[in-house]
């Protein structure tokens, strides 16, 4: 699973996940992206699992690429434990992830098969997804650029 090789500190708090995406809310690499709907923690396990969807439907042709990576540890205390005694020890990692945010991209692969392999793996996130072209993504851009130019 995906996890930071180090870190400065073992644990941290939780923190908020209000506002859009203003990094990594455009298609870099690939034609087609799947896009964060609302805001959400993706665990390294729900990553992987997309992963292999895509991978596995596309039977290991094109490109899938990774936007995102579990960069933040959550804490649990065992089962059964009384309150108190200091925080957990940390179980796993997510990716925090907001509303805009490109979480894969997938190219060089035929339209089709990359709409249904995306649709495979949005069933394994956690949150509402929308699957984008490149071109869709990047068109109203360019109309509101021409009209602030005129």
């Amino acid at each position: 699973m995906l996890m930071p090789k180090r870190v400065k500190r073992r644990k941290q708090q939780r923190g908020r996940m209000t506002g859009k995406a203003t990094r990594g809310n455009k298609i870099c690499h690939g034609d087609f992206a799947i896009v964060a709907q609302e805001p959400c923690w993706i665990t390294s396990n729900q990553i992987e699992a997309a992963r292999i969807a895509m991978t596995r439907y596309t039977k290991r042709g094109g490109k899938v690429y990774i936007n995102i990576f579990p960069h933040k540890p959550v804490s649990k205390k065992p089962a059964e434990t009384r309150m108190g005694s200091g925080k957990g020890s940390p179980e796993y990692w997510v990716a925090v992830v907001k509303p805009g945010r490109v979480l894969f991209e997938m190219g060089e692969v035929k339209d089709e098969v990359a709409m249904e392999a995306m649709r495979l793996a949005s069933y394994k996130l956690p949150c509402k997804v929308k699957i984008v072209k490149k071109a869709d993504l990047e068109q109203p851009e360019q109309t509101e650029n021409k009209e602030d130019k005129a």
